[in-house]
């Protein structure tokens, strides 16, 4: 399988890639992000807040009708199927197995979904938009995986095509950390506690339900990327920063007050 993607980039004119195929395997997200109490936890929500929000991007960025559109880390399609239903041609990719095997079934002729770890180049010069949803990013063990995967959502799109990063803004969220939090969703328990230091976010989930012999322990860590650093490594892809947002009411981002980090950047060399 290495040889394969080496030949392949080598084909493209890129130079290979090391790429440690077994740490990949290994890495936190691959289980928990094919786990239903993953989805459990964070997507069982109506789709009326997927659909307000996919509303405001849409009139902020007014697309022509029928753009071709990305989804990154799409996982069951949430936000693909919202896309697709303004009259956009979307093609959504993830790792999980599980996410990908439930959004096929919403596919239509302009919906499509592939398996894919965005670390790996996907289609070329492409699209006309790329997006990146719900701090979808951030997991890898090292800046050149995070590296990897912004190459290859910036060589995804066109000239002057444009990227959509939504993620946590780091000032706000170690002001705001609430350290231990329990939640109950259709009678299973989420056992919550987070920390940080100074290079991540941690949070430890701990599962209880009682078809399971023992309560389930999940541990997610996430990159505390500030607005430089993404500036920087869009910079470095040939993507330029065009507009931060705090919200996703396209409110203005303030490096203190604001939740979020809705990144709008172009894509100005091929």
């Amino acid at each position: 399988m290495q040889n394969y993607f080496t030949d392949l980039l080598i084909t493209m004119n890129y130079e290979p890639l090391t790429i440690n195929f077994a740490l990949m395997q290994q890495t936190w997200f691959k289980d928990w992000f094919n786990s239903p109490y993953y989805h459990q936890l964070y997507f069982n929500r109506d789709d009326k807040e997927a659909e307000a929000f996919i509303d405001k991007l849409i009139n902020y960025l007014k697309p022509v009708p029928g753009s071709s559109m990305l989804d990154v880390a799409c996982g069951k399609g949430r936000h693909s199927i919202q896309l697709d239903g303004k009259g956009f041609d979307v093609t959504g990719i993830d790792l999980s197995d599980d996410s990908i095997n439930e959004a096929i079934h919403s596919q239509t002729t302009t919906l499509h979904f592939y398996k894919h770890d965005m670390r790996l180049p996907f289609w070329i010069n492409y699209f006309d938009y790329a997006f990146n949803f719900f701090t979808s990013f951030g997991y890898f063990n090292s800046r050149r995986e995070h590296d990897n995967a912004i190459r290859t959502i910036a060589q995804s799109v066109k000239k002057n095509g444009i990227f959509v990063m939504d993620f946590l803004n780091v000032h706000y969220a170690e002001d705001h950390l609430v350290h231990k939090s329990e939640k109950e969703i259709d009678g299973i328990n989420f056992h919550i506690t987070k920390w940080y230091d100074e290079t991540h976010f941690y949070k430890k989930i701990i599962v209880e339900d009682e078809i399971l012999r023992e309560p389930l322990i999940y541990t997610e860590k996430v990159a505390k990327f500030s607005l430089g650093d993404f500036t920087e490594m869009f910079a470095y892809q040939g993507l330029q920063m065009q507009e931060v947002f705090g919200d996703y009411g396209f409110g203005k981002y303030d490096v203190k007050k604001s939740q979020r980090m809705l990144m709008i950047a172009k894509k100005v060399k091929v």
